[in-house]
């Protein structure tokens, strides 16, 4: 691992979401389909990311602890907007509550 991503690294793991909060990495888009077809360029929204870090979650109103369901290096469905953008260095990143997330990948 270089210098330079182990830096990044460091600082992604200082940033710790509160509450039920959860920081995800957008997939890049396709750029070219399995058969070698170049896609042109979209503005549409990738709906794919990997969860980078969560919140402890959340308590009731009685204070039971409510637990976040996902976990670091899930990959779940996104929605087309939302989010809070979050940008480290050159790399974006993006703040979902847990509710907003849409679906998680399974193996």
């Amino acid at each position: 691992m270089s210098a330079q991503a182990l830096t990044n690294a460091q600082r992604i793991k200082r940033i710790v979401p509160l509450f039920n909060r959860i920081l995800v990495k957008r997939d890049d888009p396709v750029k070219e389909t399995r058969g070698g077809i170049v896609l042109p360029d979209t503005k549409s929204n990738v709906q794919k990311g990997t969860v980078i870090a969560v919140g402890p979650g959340t308590r009731t109103d009685k204070g039971t602890p409510v637990p976040i369901f996902l976990k670091v290096g899930d990959e779940v469905m996104l929605p087309d907007y939302g989010g809070t953008k979050v940008n480290v260095e050159e790399e974006t990143y993006f703040l979902f509550r847990e509710s907003e997330i849409l679906a998680k990948f399974s193996e």
